[in-house]
């Protein structure tokens, strides 16, 4: 398979990261009023995060249109990474947080680049041990499929088999290369998924739609109920992507949620 035949520029793959790329765009702007407590920032940092993310997405894109799979995992990797440091960011500040500890200063220290975060086995653990996020880690860990993920992000980002450095070149034909987007496909949908049920499962507000603030700003009653409605973008994302992949990831935060998610 050539990366300029019809079927490999028109893989469902390159349609799915444009969707988490728009979701990330929305999601970004959205969670912006909403101020990050334990630090001294004005806005919230997840505004910054979601916007890198959905750069890291756009260049995987670029790459995987070229034809460079090899790179294109390591891009994942990169990804990857991402969504546990905002995990743990978020984790970690909902655990310390306090009236008596107002400004939680590993983090406030990442903000101003004075401290590094954790390695990601450590963040990784952190997350994993955590009672809070104890119900949706066990949805997560019910089979090994984000282990073996991992395990292909760093293959390729290491060229530990020399199948990965032919990949990376536009000119072979591959036979399995429409298995391989296939696969990257897979991986990167359960990346988005692990990432979306985390931060929704510890920060349901940010499922809200604008409706209540919206009225608020507006010197408006705002609708009963209206904190509880999810933001379109949000539910579609549901519909489309996470419930017919992990309905168990659905169940688990809407278990959990008071966000009226369908």
């Amino acid at each position: 398979m050539q990366v300029t035949d019809k079927a490999y520029q028109e893989h469902r793959v390159f349609a799915e990261l444009q969707q988490y790329m728009k979701f990330y765009e929305h999601l970004a702007t959205s969670v912006f009023s909403f101020a990050t407590l334990g630090t001294k920032a004005i806005g919230n940092i997840d505004t910054y995060v979601y916007s890198s993310i959905q750069g890291t997405i756009d260049s995987i894109k670029t790459i995987l249109l070229a034809g460079r799979i090899n790179d294109a995992y390591a891009l994942l990797r990169k990804y990857y990474d991402s969504t546990i440091i905002n995990v743990y960011s978020n984790l970690y500040l909902h655990d310390n947080f306090s009236i008596e500890n107002f400004v939680v200063q590993k983090i406030t220290n990442w903000l101003q680049g004075k401290e590094t975060l954790p390695e990601y086995r450590v963040m990784s653990r952190y997350i994993k041990a955590s009672p809070t996020l104890k119900p949706i880690t066990a949805v997560f860990g019910v089979d090994d499929r984000y282990k073996h993920l991992r395990e292909r992000c760093n293959d390729h980002t290491h060229y530990n088999f020399f199948r990965h450095a032919m990949l990376n070149d536009d000119r072979v034909h591959i036979k399995d290369r429409d298995w391989w987007l296939d696969r990257f496909s897979e991986d990167a949908r359960d990346i988005f998924i692990q990432h979306i049920g985390y931060i929704f499962y510890l920060n349901d507000h940010y499922m809200m739609s604008s409706d209540h603030l919206d009225a608020l700003e507006c010197g408006m009653e705002p609708e009963e109920d209206s904190q509880y409605w999810v933001a379109p973008f949000i539910q579609e994302v549901f519909d489309e992507v996470i419930t017919p992949r992990r309905p168990d990831v659905t169940y688990e935060i809407k278990m959990h949620s008071a966000m009226q998610l369908s």
